[in-house]
Formats: C-alpha cells, sequence, structure tokens
C-alpha cells in the first residue's frame, strides 16, 4: 500500500507560492478561482498562499472580474512596486534602454547616441534613471541589468573586443554604478534567444542565427540551448577564412563594404544600407557589392554547415534586408546540389538583440525576486 506524498509545510508554501507568483507573471491579473484552475491548487491552498504573498508585499487587489457570471470575484496581480530590470543593448554608436517589470512588461524606453569619446556607462546609467523619472505612477527599484554588446564575452563578464580584453571592468563600473548586479552578454546571443523564445527559431532544434551590423555575428543554437563556446568565441565566423582573404580578416563590416565600393565606383564612405537602398533602385554597380556580400555570408554559412548542420539560417540585422536575402537564396541555390541551406529571415530585425535582453532581464528578475519573496524567515522570528 502506498503511502500519500508528505512533506514539510513550510517546503509546500514555498512551491504553492512560486506556482501561483508564476502564473501571476505569465498571464497576469486572475481571481481565487481562475488561480485554482492554473495551479490546480484547492481554494483553501490558494487563499493561504495569497495570504502571505499579500503580507510579503509581492501581490495587490487589481480590479473586479465582471465577465464571468455569479458574484463578481476580486483580481490579483503582482504588486507593481516589485521592482524591475533594466534591459540595455550597447552598439558602437548608440546605448538602447528598456526597463522591465516581473511580467515582462515593458515600463521605460530610451534611445541615445554615444557623443564623442563619451564614457560609455555613464550614458547608459543616465538613460537608465530617465526611465525611472518617467515612471511617475510605478516607482521601484532596479534590481539587475542584462546588456548586450558586441565582442566576445567570457564566463566571468569580461569583454574582448577591437581594444582588447577589459577583464570584467565595465561589468563592474556598470554594477557599481547602478548598485545592481550587471550580467553581460553577446548581443548576437541575445538575438538568438529572442528568436528561439519567441520567433522563427522557436519551431527549430537547432539553427545558426547570422547577424550583420558593423561586422558579422552568429548565434548558435543546438538542440535547443544557446552555445557559448568554452571561452566565449563561438559565433566569431566574420573570421572564417575564405578563399582569398586571409585568416584574420574580416570577411564583411564598414571597412569592407568601403573597398568593395571603391571597385565598383561608388562611394567609399556610403553606408551598406545606402549600397542596399541603391541595389532595390537597381544600381548596377550596389548590386555587384550586395552580391559579394551576399556570397561570402553563404559560405561562411557553409562552413557553418559543414560542421553543426542546423536545421536552418536565421538572417537578422542588414543580413534581413529583401535586397540581401534574395541574393543570399540566389547564390545559397547554386551550392545546393553540395550542401543544401535554408534561409529564414529573422521575426525581429535590428530589435532582436534588445529583445532577447528584454526577455532574460524579465526572467532572471522574476527568478530574484520570488527566491527573496519565498525565502524562509530566519530561526527565532515569528
Amino acid at each position: 500500500m502506498s503511502r500519500p506524498l508528505a512533506g514539510p509545510q513550510g517546503l509546500l508554501r514555498t512551491l504553492n507560492g512560486r506556482a501561483i507568483l508564476e502564473a501571476l507573471a505569465r498571464s497576469g491579473p486572475q481571481t481565487r478561482s481562475e488561480l485554482m484552475s492554473t495551479t490546480g491548487l484547492s481554494r483553501t491552498a490558494v487563499t493561504q498562499v495569497l495570504r502571505m504573498l499579500e503580507n510579503a508585499g509581492a501581490v495587490a487587489p487589481a480590479g473586479v472580474d465582471r465577465d464571468t457570471r455569479g458574484p463578481a470575484a476580486g483580481r490579483v496581480a503582482l504588486h507593481p512596486r516589485l521592482g524591475f530590470a533594466a534591459a540595455v543593448h550597447v552598439d558602437h554608436h548608440a546605448a538602447h534602454v528598456v526597463l522591465v517589470d516581473a511580467n515582462g512588461i515593458v515600463r521605460a524606453e530610451q534611445h541615445a547616441p554615444f557623443s564623442e569619446a563619451e564614457d560609455r556607462v555613464a550614458r547608459i546609467v543616465a538613460l537608465v534613471e530617465s526611465c525611472r523619472r518617467s515612471l511617475k505612477a510605478a516607482k521601484g527599484a532596479v534590481h539587475l541589468a542584462v546588456v548586450g554588446v558586441p565582442g566576445i564575452v567570457t564566463a566571468d563578464g569580461g569583454i574582448r573586443d577591437d581594444l582588447g580584453p577589459d577583464g570584467g571592468a565595465f561589468r563592474a563600473t556598470l554594477a557599481a554604478a547602478l548598485d545592481c548586479p550587471v550580467r553581460i552578454e553577446n548581443d548576437v546571443n541575445l538575438a538568438a534567444l529572442a528568436e528561439l523564445s519567441a520567433g522563427v527559431g522557436g519551431a527549430l532544434a537547432s539553427f545558426a542565427l547570422l547577424l550583420l551590423d558593423d561586422g558579422l555575428g552568429a548565434g548558435i543554437v543546438i538542440d535547443g540551448a544557446l552555445h557559448r563556446g568554452f571561452s566565449g568565441v563561438a559565433g566569431e565566423v566574420m573570421y572564417l577564412p575564405q578563399t582569398p582573404i586571409p585568416i584574420g580578416a574580416p570577411l564583411v563590416g564598414d571597412a569592407v563594404v568601403g573597398d568593395l565600393a571603391l571597385g565598383v565606383g561608388r562611394d567609399a564612405a556610403a553606408s551598406l544600407a545606402d549600397h542596399l537602398e541603391a541595389a532595390v533602385r537597381g544600381d548596377d554597380a550596389a548590386l555587384q557589392i550586395i552580391a559579394e556580400v551576399a556570397r561570402r555570408i553563404v559560405l561562411v554559412a557553409g562552413s557553418v554547415g559543414l560542421v553543426l548542420d542546423p536545421e536552418a539560417f536565421i538572417l537578422s540585422g542588414a543580413a534581413a534586408h529583401p535586397a540581401l536575402v534574395a541574393a543570399i537564396e540566389r547564390i545559397a541555390e547554386e551550392y545546393e546540389a553540395q550542401l543544401p541551406l535554408r534561409f529564414l529571415v529573422s521575426s525581429f530585425g535590428p530589435e532582436a538583440p534588445l529583445i532577447g535582453a528584454v526577455d532574460e532581464a524579465a526572467a532572471a528578475l522574476r527568478s530574484d525576486l520570488f527566491a527573496r519573496i519565498l525565502a524562509p524567515a530566519p530561526k527565532g522570528t515569528r
């Protein structure tokens, strides 16, 4: 005869509390009956846990449900003053800051370019404070930040970019200035996570996201999990060797596009975006530039495909421009007999790294808040 499941009441309250907090974070305000249905808990358990969460300041009344038949029932929601996480995307030109709450809702947003020789940390902190000031009706602390940056990010949060390794100095300085923990992540990896959680990558077991901006980077997902590599170098595909380009030389980027433009008689100072728009208008020289960039991207995909064999490649950033997508697909057809390659277009375009940062920041905020809310009281207290 099997024995019924049993356990310490504190553990059961913690498990039940987390179930209710997760349900409220996932679905928004709910009545007690809706929470019973969502969590499978009894009415008594829901009532007891809600009382505990209300005393902890974790939940608050959120109006009345008048849509269902019968007496109106009160709704509860996560308390609006639980605080926020900052999601930040930094590139070589600007910083984009979003404050997100535990429900994953964006509450404030600021964007500004970097001025000449401006300190990046100072600009990010100023944007975070500007976001906080805009939240007149919902004040709260910023508990943590997730920051997406270009460059190689090591496991300890150090950044290796064109200026060399920083040894974690950027993260430490930003954490001190914001007075909260800071997680640094490669921006292309965040774009891949965005596609995995809510984009075209969600239906794929494996894929490589190719993001073209100032350079070309890859976010690699294998068996539904992001692959960062032992030292954070996974995805640095811009330096894959291609004949006749020497090993270590960039395959694409602003300087490369400028050299290609010189070779066909176009302005070397024009951006890739300028050449893409000229290609749409039918400019022959611009079409040659786009064809060469597309050829290099296809060869990168082929190299990655031979090693990892992903289901598809997701084109993001400038690579998702219709003119470049068409050129990539056309050139890929030439290699189809030797190596079939499947290309998809990003669901989020240039916003993919920031969306990935928002998703990661919201998840980290929930984990942090719920752990603190449900932490057992110290022994000897009532």
